[in-house]
């Protein structure tokens, strides 16, 4: 790992990484060019889908209706979501956002139950109820994952199905350094969570899509109205995200004062530097404004 790094430097743990980068029911029969970690990729569909960075093939997965690819050898597959193979449960993807932010900066945002009732007022939080509940967080070893559990919240309405405020429990599960899962309180069961993901594609160091999908246990929303009410949640997201600096994910605390809430985001960060893994983060401030976003 170097010492200083304008966040685009592609470090082995970063290059051996699964990447979702495209719904497979949107790849058109001529196929599409998008960007990964500054590199043009040319996708074609179909049932046997392939990708190509220049002339080299590259190995593909298909799950979660997403096509996924890496530029490296990873040694360990597309994370697992077993909830995606319950027959009852809605999947819901929500299409793709385009962010002019660093991919760990969109994972960081996910984590952040702090910004709710200023950013999403009414919706995930409001002011008279702003506090941050301390919570667990930790770094899985066996797993090699960020979890943060014991996190709770009262939101006026945590799901498109609630029909008022409720206090709702959250898990966060970092499976990757870019794809990241919350199991949250179902409205409609007692026993179960819904489960929303985040699966970010780093097209630069500072520019990145990213694609939502839920995995919901919901029988009588229609799916236009779940996919509005997730990406209305996220175009709020959006705006913090564009307007924070650095546009980077600063690796070293001190260049960030971080708070109690902030425990997700400490472990995350931590994970990342341990792993070496460095593409859209920075080592300090000085070295942020080198990188403009595509």
């Amino acid at each position: 790992m170097t010492t200083e790094t304008d966040g685009s430097v592609l470090d082995p743990a970063t290059l051996d990484q699964w990447y979702c980068i495209q719904n497979l029911a949107e790849i058109p029969p001529s196929g599409l060019t998008t960007r990964l970690l500054g590199q043009d990729i040319f996708i074609t569909g179909g049932a046997a889908p392939m990708a190509r960075c220049g002339d080299r093939e590259l190995p593909v997965r298909k799950r979660y209706g997403y096509l996924w690819v890496t530029l490296g050898a990873p040694n360990t597959d597309v994370p697992h979501i077993s909830e995606a193979d319950e027959p009852d449960r809605r999947y819901v993807p929500c299409g793709a956002v385009k962010v002019k932010s660093s991919a760990p900066r969109v994972i960081e945002n996910f984590l952040d139950m702090a910004h709710f009732p200023f950013v999403h007022t009414d919706i995930l939080g409001s002011e008279e109820h702003s506090e941050v509940e301390t919570y667990k967080c930790e770094i899985r070893r066996d797993v090699d994952e960020v979890w943060a559990t014991d996190c709770v919240f009262t939101q006026p309405q945590a799901a498109k199905s609630a029909s008022g405020a409720i206090r709702t429990d959250y898990i966060y599960r970092i499976t990757t350094p870019f794809t990241v899962l919350l199991y949250k309180t179902c409205p409609m069961s007692e026993t179960r969570w819904d489960v929303i993901c985040l699966f970010v594609q780093p097209m630069e160091p500072g520019l990145c899509r990213a694609h939502p999908v839920m995995f919901l246990l919901d029988e009588t929303s229609t799916d236009a109205d779940l996919i509005g009410f997730q990406q209305v949640i996220f175009l709020q997201d959006r705006i913090i995200l564009e307007n924070q600096r650095p546009r980077l994910l600063p690796l070293e605390p001190r260049f960030e004062t971080p708070t109690r809430a902030d425990a997700s985001s400490i472990a995350y960060r931590r994970w990342l530097k341990e792993k070496g893994c460095v593409y859209g983060t920075t080592l300090g401030p000085a070295d942020t404004f080198t990188v403009t976003a595509a």
